[in-house]
């Protein structure tokens, strides 16, 4: 795919970048794919697998409760638990408002691991990672924005997503649905959305604006990105020129922080990936 090479374009030092189709095949990628970068934030979809994973196990159940009074785990994962950003003050009560929060990601780990008696960051290694043979992929922090990862580890986490093994695809179909539909809050870096929509630990695209995936983004697209210059995204309804399927996924990973330069670069390299896709053969 010449689409993914335009990152050469990007003001950045490295970058890496590759796409993947439903069902499982890599259409492209560019770039030093096996290079480990600091995920900021798409450590949170991570993350939330592995709560999911100890939820099929019956560790933890979606609706107890975790967190502030009245907050449970499905709260936590979806940003409605009321608590801040970044401290573990309560801002809101549970459900009330989509306030986006590390904080909370911090609370779900504690929790997996004391439901577990497993550290969070080896249960993730060995619920996630190890299985889908994400090798150099690692946790050593916050739950919420910790990790490092290479493209080549999060295809594989991609197209897991896209055709679950590890999870049953019931559950990852709730993950990529709305939770508390018509909360509105901020969306990091793009302002306050009406309504910013969530699933489990998933961004939903739906009608936001503006947004750092494309303009032909299907409003079903969901994923995360992060401050250090790191996305991913998976759109279920990205069609297929030959007709063999829908659904691909895009990971792209830099070295440069989140900011002017990847509002502007993002979501054109998105358009084209999405409309490259939809030519390919």
């Amino acid at each position: 795919m010449r689409s993914v090479a335009m990152i050469e374009n990007w003001p950045v030092e490295n970058a890496a970048a590759a796409v993947v189709r439903a069902d499982g095949t890599v259409a492209g990628a560019h770039g030093p794919t096996g290079r480990r970068f600091p995920l900021a934030s798409v450590t949170k979809p991570l993350a939330a697998y592995a709560v999911l994973v100890a939820y099929e196990e019956g560790a933890v159940e979606l609706d107890e409760p975790a967190g502030p009074e009245g907050s449970t785990v499905r709260h936590l994962l979806a940003h409605t638990s009321g608590l801040a950003f970044d401290e573990h003050r309560v801002m809101a009560a549970p459900g009330t408002r989509r306030i986006y929060s590390n904080a909370g990601f911090e609370v779900l780990g504690d929790h997996v691991a004391k439901a577990t008696d497993i550290p969070f960051a080896e249960y993730l290694r060995q619920a996630v990672l190890e299985p889908l043979g994400m090798a150099d992929t690692a946790l050593d922090g916050s739950p919420a924005k910790d990790a490092v990862s290479t493209v080549d580890d999060l295809v594989r986490f991609a197209a897991e997503v896209q055709a679950p093994r590890l999870l049953d695809p019931r559950t990852v179909l709730e993950a990529m649905t709305v939770v508390h539909p018509g909360l509105t809050g901020i969306l990091p870096g793009y302002g306050h959305q009406r309504p910013n929509d969530w699933g489990l630990g998933f961004e939903i695209r739906n009608g936001k604006s503006p947004h750092w995936t494309g303009a032909s983004s299907s409003p079903r697209a969901f994923g995360h990105f992060g401050q250090s210059g790191t996305f991913l995204w998976i759109d279920p309804d990205a069609a297929w020129a030959d007709g063999g399927g829908t659904g691909g996924a895009c990971v792209a990973l830099s070295d440069r922080a989140f900011g002017p330069w990847a509002v502007e670069a993002w979501p054109p390299f998105t358009d084209a990936v999405l409309a490259e896709l939809r030519a390919a053969r």
